[in-house]
């Protein structure tokens, strides 16, 4: 559940002035769109990973789409929280200047209210289908996401990645809980695996838009601390992912295929985060790192509930 004031701005006459909520009209897809459908698709695959390793193969299907459910509504109110308090930080980047509250095709009015609704909704279906441990996990990643990070860090330091990643962790972890209703040693696993990721992920796009952030005066850590600086700050993320899937082999969780795989992928993201430095062409060699960042995620969790020890 993607990250600054700043040490740049564009000029005046490169923003995009906003127009008046309504000029444009606004429709049911932008609803949709304010809570970012290609992060709630991760998250969720992420929480039923946490399901399905807690179940032990054992699904109760009724349970898992409450929990899935509410995860998602908690997750679109946050994202949703985001896009509010960042609407005039939308209009300075490319990339998201023509989000719906940048262009004024919905006031910030309707839009906080209905941040507000989903959040409620969510962590009650939480709280009544998943259990009040799930609920509490829930809260708390909208507070660091929309407090923490979206308020506070991303618009004042560069640990705004790294701090971020605690509410970017939470969904498997809610999931998982779900099921056990105890934080044991799967659930820290999870949480180590999803935190882990996310810097280094992270840090490779910003590399790749560095100017772009600069220019929007985010205090990102490529922006702030330099490139090289980042890919050694990636190094410590990447190599503390390598223990995780021999620890959830040596405590039962999953098999040796999962272990090895898993193994051999972030051995070799560690590899490549090394011989970044050596690249000339920095923005080249941060997209193939942001790409096998996305693939080593997808594999390691498809073959996670593959593997997951029968119970």
């Amino acid at each position: 559940m993607d990250k600054q004031p700043g040490y740049s701005t564009l000029p005046d006459s490169s923003l995009h002035e906003a127009p008046a909520p309504g000029e444009q009209g606004a429709s049911w897809r932008d609803f949709i769109a304010l809570t970012k459908p290609g992060i709630l698709r991760s998250n969720l695959i992420a929480t039923f990973g946490g399901f399905w390793l807690a179940s032990g193969w054992h699904i109760q299907f009724g349970h898992l789409l409450w929990t899935l459910l509410g995860t998602m509504l908690v997750m679109a109110s946050s994202c949703v929280f985001n896009n509010y308090w960042d609407r005039e930080l939308d209009m300075k980047m490319t990339r998201t200047r023509d989000r719906v509250l940048a262009t004024g095709r919905l006031s910030p009015t309707i839009v906080l209210w209905y941040a507000i609704g989903l959040g409620i909704v969510g962590l009650s279906v939480l709280a009544i289908f998943a259990g009040l441990l799930a609920a509490a996990l829930g809260a708390l990643g909208m507070f660091v996401y929309i407090v923490i990070y979206t308020l506070w860090l991303k618009r004042s330091s560069t640990w705004s990645t790294s701090i971020g990643g605690i509410s970017g962790a939470m969904p498997p972890v809610i999931g998982y809980v779900a099921v056990s209703q105890q934080i044991d040693i799967g659930a820290w696993l999870l949480f180590a695996m999803l935190f882990l990721w996310q810097p280094p992920h992270f840090w490779a796009l910003g590399i790749r838009r560095v100017e772009e952030y600069r220019a929007a005066g985010f205090p990102l850590l490529p922006v702030v601390k330099g490139i090289t600086r980042t890919q050694y700050q990636m190094l410590p993320y990447i190599a503390l992912l390598i223990p995780v899937p021999i620890l959830m082999y040596v405590y039962g969780y999953t098999g040796w295929i999962y272990m090895v795989t898993s193994l051999v992928l972030s051995v070799t993201w560690l590899v490549m985060a090394i011989a970044g430095f050596q690249k000339q062409n920095k923005d080249q060699w941060a997209k193939r790192a942001f790409i096998f960042s996305i693939n080593y995620l997808t594999i390691s969790f498809i073959l996670m509930m593959i593997d997951t020890v029968h119970r």
